[in-house]
């Protein structure tokens, strides 16, 4: 399948990212919104990264326009409805995503392909949502946040998905200069099954006063190699995202180290979300981390 013309539904921090990414690949994109603001604000984040790439000397004002004229946003599904390829990048809640499969193959063109950004949902529970004849050509797309800056996709594979679509999404990932691993339709994945346990282990270390929330980060940063610590990863996410993420790891596996440490859901009942909200474990102006705050 030759995919050409992208529709990504949601334009919040993952759904932009992905719209920036394949405008850059050559693709003509069209994202999609509940309204005029949100879209607004979506694409103006995925309009200011360029802005701060020619800033930087990493693109030219050319290469911004050309951009530019390939990305169109709408807040109607039907404006979707030549679009070769969909990914939906709703928030984590299964409600939403099937209201948003079903508009989806309400207005596609039978051959069109259908993708979710999900993160932990079971890709197959959409199925319901469509067609029988669309649900071969179903998959997962998961992407990794910052996504312009990740390399990782894990396609998701469910029981029903069919080998050309296998194939054409790994032309299209491979089009974004990214590279594929191939997921069972499992929840967390491969990557999330492996991550998050890590992330809420550290949560755990917080919340004991093994140490400090700067001295945890700083000791898996140095010690381990990682690029950035462990607290502020899940800042990074958003403290939200993964209390949903660990909610439905446990509910499948029922293992303790799934379970969301009551540190975190203190956290995101008081507000504090991460960099999204400005506070979690650390203060946030923007992407700029501040420094660690009372727990």
């Amino acid at each position: 399948m030759d995919i050409q013309r992208i529709g990504v539904v949601g334009c919040g921090l993952m759904g932009a990212g992905i719209a920036q990414c394949a405008a850059e690949a050559g693709y003509a994109v069209h994202v999609k919104e509940a309204d005029e603001t949100l879209l607004a604000k979506g694409l103006a984040r995925i309009r200011s990264a360029w802005e701060r790439g020619v800033a930087k000397g990493k693109l030219t004002e050319q290469q911004k326009a050309g951009f530019d004229t390939r990305l169109h946003g709408t807040t109607a599904f039907a404006a979707l409805a030549d679009c070769d390829l969909v990914v939906e990048a709703v928030p984590e809640r299964l409600d939403l995503k099937l209201r948003a499969f079903a508009e989806l193959d309400a207005v596609l063109a039978p051959t069109a392909l259908l993708c979710t950004n999900t993160s932990s949902l079971s890709v197959a529970q959409l199925g319901p949502a469509l067609a029988p004849a669309r649900v071969p050509r179903l998959a997962g797309l998961h992407f990794f946040n910052p996504v312009p800056a990740m390399p990782l996709v894990e396609i998701v594979r469910t029981l029903a998905t069919d080998e050309p679509t296998l194939a054409a999404l790994r032309a299209f990932v491979g089009r974004l200069g990214k590279t594929a691993v191939l997921a069972p339709d499992a929840p967390g994945f491969v990557v999330n099954r492996l991550l998050v346990p890590y992330l809420l282990d550290a949560m755990r270390c917080a919340e004991q006063r093994l140490a400090t929330t700067e001295d945890i980060d700083t000791g898996m940063k140095l010690g381990c190699g990682h690029p950035m610590g462990p607290l502020h990863l899940s800042d990074f996410i958003g403290l939200d995202t993964m209390q949903s993420v660990a909610e439905v790891l446990f509910e499948a596996f029922g293992e303790p180290r799934f379970k969301a440490p009551s540190l975190l859901r203190q956290l995101v009942a008081a507000g504090r979300l991460g960099r999204k909200s400005g506070a979690g474990f650390y203060g946030w102006e923007g992407d700029k981390r501040l420094e660690a705050l009372p727990l």
